[in-house]
């Protein structure tokens, strides 16, 4: 990342409006649209900030920026707000000054958020250790918890302070935190029961209603739906971009690193809970014997009182006659009078009042407890002022009107300590300090503040004279007094210019302030001056059984019962302004002043009429001119003379003499006119912009120039450089050349050398050996040969071998016919090798199954038609799963073996020659011993035939699936003669018969005979049964017909 080296290079506009040139309001407001629209949102005024606020975010508070900022002197890099805040840290930490940051400006312009940068920007580079992380830690997440409690969304900003806070943070010697202290000014409690369209009432009702848990809500007796308070707006309820669950979660987190425990917590969020539900409280008249009306709370309202009063741990009746009644003390004398239902309704609003802002109060009281040194050593002070700018709105009220009063206040000290530090700068440097002539608002602030006839004096006045007091009365006294002040107008007022001024009503009066002139509506003057608590509310909170309530309200306390009337709103505000103006004047100012672009909330927008309002009343032309009166600029010897050094062949490339000197070498030397600068002590002072800007295009030309001949000679350095490689590079590739030339011709000549000898050593030893050349030559040649012959074939037999499976049937060709038997007889190895590899791999099981198939091909193979089909069939053997289907468990127990073959067969019939398959199917079963035939539906045994009484087994050589079962002559078995079935899987049943047969040492091996005529023994006949090809008339299946009592036709399918 490109890092500046000063506030002038690459700038975008001009960086310090005091060098704008020409000086208007129209250059300054466009400058700050061009470095607007650039994302330049810092501008400075001297060592004054300008801050517009850009709505969205800029990556410029990064982690890289705070260590780029630090350290660095305030006009070394571009302008920014760490500039101002490293400034004022390191003037604590090393020149042992108390600083204070002044951060002012509209609502909505980002002064809050100014104020975190600046103590994030502290935080970061002061010291660490596990304490002062704590301490950091506990300042930073003050914050989140005082925006929960006094901050709201407004038409103009969606997260708009509505109180003032000071925070002084305290140092010790070495600059690390060790603790701070804040001071709160005017929460503006009227916005608890009243908020204007558009508008929110405090963030934390709004949090509290949706990030609480479930159970948190059902004890403090609230519900998640907005709308069932009234003291929360609908219209704005939801905001943009804001989660108030989560930000309800970062209070929560907050308040626990602050050091809230977890019952202070539970007491804040019931007070919290007891202002919404106080919100719904609603009256109704009660007519007395009297005839005066007395307020009462509506029967409907009785559940909100009930639960308020569970928070708070009051009895009921004590806060309804609070609703009800006032109790009036004098001297001795107590009057109790009736209230109306009007005042009602303002006792039940000041309360709610009251309570807020007295629980706000006591939470920066909890706070400070919290983050206070914990040292009593002599302590460093930097403090931080975010307080609301100056408000001009279409109705202004008393806190406009006090809120103005302290930008006043504000504005007077700027300038005041403003014009002290330019003056003080120009006696530490030796220039001669002329006087300035500026507005001095002195004239304002003593208008309203006067002892005897300021405003504020006379609202005091107003509040506490006896009889009938209203906002008329009071301005007819300001009608009367200050008439001739020439800040104030009136209609009523003597001054007659005013009497026909349409622009101002009757009941307001205008005050011409330093930013303009504001209108102000006396309506609510007096009430809102007074802030009147009645006493019967104060006693009833006090009776509270809630520690918290009885802290906020210690007036409530019988036992110290003040007859004096409590001191008036202005009367506390003027009071803290004032301690805060002294404590401002010991510190040493630092000023951000932050402007909003527009009231639309976005991005990218530049309104001009808006920014223009906002530089008159920050008086920021009026400060560009204090900072002008004198001289615009001034500088160090040392940088400036780095930076000019190369306008002077004496001060280029190295000054060897004082700063000071090169630098009047340098103005003689480019003959700038004397009455344009001044030598200080340390610094160059430059009374016009024009001489400044003059240097610097003198310098961007020279710079340019440098660049040129920089460009020269390194473009020549960078040729010669490439040259000399080139060469060097050459030599080297010359030299291997040669060396591989050479070691070429080398290797040629070897070569040469070795033919030449293997020629001539071929002629010795044929003449040595031509005598026996025709006796043992030939054989020897003919042997070798051969066996150069063997070797490639086998070598190439290596090679071409065929893949392991053993229906491969390829085999490479013998590449001589005289290898034929040998070539034949490797095939055959190979062959009966592969076959071992293969086998080796089955298991038992499949090794079984594979023996019956085997079996099956040497039996029917090239025999039965129906063969074919049944290779791809796996033998499974129980088809009907005897074993496991409770219908034939009996007759599986009447078995003895172990069954290895369950199939339904179907039975022919002896007499007719009809197939039994739908009427009585069989169940054929087969063991080692015996065969069993039994009824499918029943599992009845029908015929049970040992195997020796079996002599041969009869099959067709069609597709058929009949066979014959032939008994032995005389058998007890054949007593009805031999079996003629039909199964789908005669294969199978034919080749178990016949291992059964073979694996048997007591009987002969089963005979089977494949032929399409064989005979049968049916009782006492032998029939023929004779297979015929042919179409049955029963379609694809195979018929059967007993054509008399020799013959039984069957008819098969062709193929």
């Amino acid at each position: 990342m490109e890092v500046k080296t000063s506030l002038l290079d690459n700038m975008i506009g001009v960086g310090d409006m005091v060098l704008i040139e020409p000086l208007s309001e129209d250059t300054f407001i466009e400058n700050l649209r061009k470095r607007f629209e650039h994302n330049e949102i810092y501008t400075y005024i001297g060592s004054v900030v300008i801050s517009m606020n850009p709505y969205k975010s800029l990556p410029i508070y990064t982690a890289e920026k705070v260590e780029e900022y630090r350290n660095r002197n305030f006009y070394e890099l571009s302008p920014h707000i760490y500039a101002l805040a490293d400034e004022a840290y390191r003037s604590l930490r090393d020149q042992d000054k108390d600083q204070c940051i002044l951060i002012t400006g509209e609502s909505g312009a980002g002064k809050t958020e100014a104020s975190k940068f600046v103590m994030s920007y502290v935080a970061a580079v002061c010291g660490k250790g596990q304490e002062v992380n704590k301490v950091k830690e506990q300042l930073l997440q003050s914050n989140p918890v005082l925006e929960a409690f006094g901050n709201a969304k407004t038409v103009r900003n969606d997260n708009s302070s509505r109180f003032g806070k000071y925070m002084d943070i305290e140092f010790d010697f070495k600059g690390d935190p060790l603790g701070g202290v804040i001071s709160n000014y005017l929460l503006e409690k009227s916005r608890v029961v009243k908020q204007p369209r558009g508008e929110r009432n405090f963030h934390i009702f709004y949090q509290l209603l949706s990030g609480a848990s479930d159970d948190t809500l059902k004890k403090l007796k609230l519900d998640r739906d907005f709308s069932k308070y009234n003291y929360l707006s609908l219209d704005s309820a939801t905001v943009n971009g804001l989660d108030d669950a989560a930000c309800f979660r970062t209070v929560r987190n907050a308040m626990q690193i602050v050091g809230f425990m977890e019952d202070e917590v539970q007491s804040v969020l019931e007070l919290v809970a007891a202002v919404l539900k106080l919100g719904n409280l609603e009256f109704k008249p009660e007519s007395r014997c009297n005839g005066f009306d007395e307020s009462r709370i509506k029967d409907k309202n009785g559940e909100y009182l009930k639960e308020m009063c569970e928070l708070l741990g009051i009895e009921q009746s004590v806060l309804e006659r609070a609703f009800s009644f006032r109790t009036v003390e004098a001297k001795m004398e107590k009057v109790s009078t009736t209230l109306n239902v009007a005042q009602a309704y303002y006792a039940r609003d000041a309360l709610a009042k009251n309570l807020y802002s007295r629980l706000f109060s006591w939470l920066v009281n909890r706070i400070n407890e919290s983050i206070k040194a914990q040292t009593k050593s002599r302590k460093k002070v930097m403090g931080v002022l975010d307080i609301y700018g100056f408000e001009i709105f279409e109705d202004n009220s008393f806190e406009q009107f006090i809120i103005n009063y302290c930008n006043e206040k504000l504005q007077q000290i700027f300038i005041e300590l403003t014009l002290r530090e330019e003056q003080e700068e120009y006696i530490r440097e030796g220039i001669e300090w002329t006087n300035i002539e500026y507005f001095n608002n002195a004239i304002i602030c003593d208008l309203i503040e006067n002892n005897k006839n300021g405003i504020l004096a006379m609202l005091d006045e107003e509040c506490l004279r006896p009889g009938t007091v209203t906002d008329e009365t009071f301005l007819d006294k300001l009608n009367t007094v200050c008439a001739e002040h020439q800040h104030f107008e009136s209609r009523q007022s003597k001054n007659s210019k005013f009497l026909t001024d349409h622009s101002l009503p009757h009941n307001c009066f205008r005050i011409q302030h330093y930013a303009g002139k504001v209108l102000y509506r006396v309506e609510g003057f007096v009430d809102k001056n007074n802030d009147l608590l009645y006493r019967d509310l104060s006693q009833a909170m006090y009776k509270a059984n809630h520690s918290l309530i009885k802290i906020l309200f210690p007036e409530g306390n019988p036992a110290k019962v003040n007859l004096k009337r409590p001191l008036t709103a202005g009367f506390q505000f003027r009071a803290s302004v004032g301690t805060l103006m002294k404590n401002l004047l010991t510190k040493n100012p630092n000023y951000i002043r932050c402007i909003k672009p527009n009231d639309k909330k976005a991005a990218h927008i530049f309104t001009d009429s808006l920014v223009c309002h906002q530089v008159r009343y920050l008086g920021l032309m009026e400060n560009v001119r204090v900072r002008r009166a004198g001289y615009a600029f001034r500088q160090a010897y040392e940088p400036c003379l780095e930076r000019y050094k190369m306008l002077c062949k004496q001060t280029w490339p190295h000054w060897k003499g004082p700063a000071r000197e090169g630098v009047e070498v340098l103005l003689k030397n480019l003959q700038v006119a004397a009455e344009e600068f001044a030598y200080g002590r340390s610094k160059i002072f430059i009374r016009n912009p024009r001489t400044l800007f003059f240097l610097e295009e003198k310098r961007r030309q020279c710079l340019e120039d440098l660049a040129t001949l920089i460009q020269k000679i390194y473009r020549g350095w960078k040729c010669r450089t490439h040259f000399l490689l080139l060469k060097k590079s050459q030599v080297v590739v010359a030299a291997w050349y040669r060396r591989f030339a050479q070691q070429k011709k080398y290797q040629n000549i070897r070569s040469s050398a070795l033919v030449v000898q293997s020629y001539i050593r071929g002629w010795k030893v044929r003449r040595e050996y031509r005598k026996f050349f025709r006796a043992n030559a030939g054989k020897k040649i003919y042997d070798f040969t051969i066996q150069r012959i063997m070797q490639k074939y086998f070598m190439g037999l290596k090679k071409t071998m065929p893949s392991m499976s053993p229906v491969d049937k390829s085999w490479p060709a013998r590449p001589y016919g005289f290898l034929d038997g040998m070539h034949q007889e490797l095939r055959r190895i190979f062959h009966l090798w592969r076959c071992k590899k293969y086998r080796s791999q089955f298991t038992e099981e499949k090794k079984a199954t594979y023996e019956e198939k085997l079996a099956a091909s040497e039996l029917f193979k090239d025999k039965k038609a129906l063969y074919p089909s049944s290779v791809g069939q796996p033998f499974k053997g129980d088809y009907v799963e005897i074993t496991k289907n409770p219908k034939y468990q009996k007759l599986n127990s009447l078995v003895e073996d172990k069954v290895l073959l369950a199939d339904v067969v179907s039975k022919i019939n002896r007499a007719n020659g009809k197939v039994r398959t739908i009427s009585s199917p069989r169940i054929f079963l087969l063991t080692k011993k015996s065969l069993v035939l039994a009824d499918q539906k029943t599992g009845q045994v029908k015929a049970s035939v040992p195997l020796l009484d079996l002599s041969s087994v009869s099959v067709s050589t069609q597709s058929d699936g009949f066979f014959a079962l032939k008994l032995k002559e005389g058998s007890t078995s054949a007593a009805k003669g031999d079996f003629l079935l039909s199964s789908d899987r005669l294969i199978e049943i034919i080749t178990k018969l016949h291992r059964i047969g073979a694996a048997s040492a007591e009987r002969n091996q089963i005979n089977i005979d494949i032929s399409d005529e064989f005979l049968v023994q049916f009782k006492q006949d032998k029939v023929c049964v004779k297979f015929i090809p042919g179409t049955p008339k029963n379609g694809n299946g195979v018929a059967c017909k007993r054509k008399n009592n020799r013959l039984l036709e069957v008819s098969v399918p062709s193929p």
